[in-house]
């Protein structure tokens, strides 16, 4: 099949799964057309199969906020017809399905079809399309697809509860390349930022006020305070400079290393000995499942799809939002004893294992034939 993939570029984890997915498909002989307005992050191999088309937005004078929905439907509708695309997968309603309805729209005035599928990521749910602006326009996206997917039962569940749904929601969960955290083992220098006598706990975010960054610096000062550590932060956002203004207040900023974004988490992620996930709600979770596919035992809240991945008591535990206190004690249950700490690395890795992208990949294949097969019998 000829795929045409719309996302964010970016180290966010929709952007992260549709450049994972479309570089799994390209592997299995599909060719791929990612149309977004920068090169995503992870796509680091440009092949015969995989092509990116960049959504240019021109400076235009009139407009106040630059149109950014009119460009991607123009550039949507000239691949689809240079390159045959078969397929369109969008992830995001808002503005990406959007957009794709538009252009769905022109290419039938001349004869074309173009099944849409769209997947449901979470914050253009439970934050965007949830607000009373957007609400009729991602009910309008989500209905008009021709096919839906959501990364969780919980996100399917607050979509339902949310809007007025008529179309049916294939809950298709998010994945990792297991391989690539096999591969990985071989390349932890741990020495280079802590002693072998120190734990190493890891947050990995876009550091927005939903990932609860305060309470992960929190955490970690309790664990600190009985367990010789270091914090790791990877990622950026607008919450980093309050954290590390909270790590000078708190004493500990020599425990804790701001290391921005990096496209190298598997290498960072396998020598680390825990993973901090406190926010306040989560779709799924991409950051934990890519921690426990290096081994890495997940603390976590109890929120959103997180429950459907981090199992309470074997992967790591699950706490109610905000309870830092609980939190705490259960990283210390864990990593206070070396072979406790041994047995949920290995729980984690094995629970992982269900989250295989070479599984779950298939699962939007067959979306994909079947919204193509009902879109050309129409």
């Amino acid at each position: 099949m000829r795929i045409g993939i719309v996302c964010y570029p970016t180290f966010g984890g929709s952007g992260v799964v549709a450049t994972e997915l479309g570089l799994e498909l390209s592997r299995r002989g599909h060719t791929v057309h990612f149309i977004t307005y920068r090169q995503p992050v992870r796509l680091e191999l440009i092949s015969k199969n995989v092509h990116f088309h960049e959504v240019n937005v021109p400076d235009y004078p009139l407009f106040h906020y630059q149109p950014y929905e009119l460009a991607l439907s123009s550039k949507i509708v000239d691949t689809v017809k240079i390159f045959k695309i078969d397929v369109l997968h969008v992830h995001y309603a808002i503005p990406h399905a959007y957009a794709a309805y538009m252009a769905k729209k022109m290419l039938f005035q001349d004869g074309i079809k173009l099944p849409i599928v769209t997947t449901l990521h979470g914050t253009d749910i439970t934050l965007v399309g949830s607000h009373p602006f957007y609400k009729t326009a991602v009910t309008f996206s989500i209905n008009s697809s021709d096919a839906v997917t959501s990364v969780s039962q919980s996100l399917k569940d607050d979509t339902q509860r949310l809007f007025k749904i008529k179309k049916d929601i294939m809950v298709i969960p998010n994945f990792v390349d297991l391989n690539k955290y096999k591969s990985a083992g071989n390349q932890c220098p741990k020495g280079i930022l802590a002693r072998d006598t120190e734990r190493i706990i890891t947050h990995i975010s876009n550091f927005r006020s939903v990932k609860r960054i305060p309470d992960v610096i929190h955490i970690f000062n309790n664990i600190r305070k009985e367990v010789p550590s270091k914090l790791l932060m990877i990622g950026e956002g607008p919450e980093r400079e309050n954290a590390e203004k909270l790590c000078i207040d708190l004493n500990i900023e020599n425990y804790v290393l701001f290391l921005g974004n990096s496209n190298e988490v598997n290498k960072i992620l396998c020598f680390s000995d825990l993973f901090l996930l406190p926010s306040e709600t989560e779709s799924f979770g991409l950051s934990a499942l890519e921690a426990m596919a290096s081994g890495v035992p997940v603390i976590s809240t109890d929120t959103g799809g997180l429950p459907e991945l981090n199992l309470n008591g074997s992967s790591g535990y699950l706490s109610p939002v905000g309870d830092v206190i609980n939190m705490s004690q259960n990283a210390l249950n864990i990593l206070k004893n070396s072979k406790t700490l041994s047995n949920f690395k290995k729980a984690a890795k094995l629970r992982a294992s269900n989250f295989d992208i070479h599984e779950v990949v298939s699962s939007y294949e067959s979306v994909y034939k079947k919204a193509l097969e009902n879109c050309i019998s129409i």
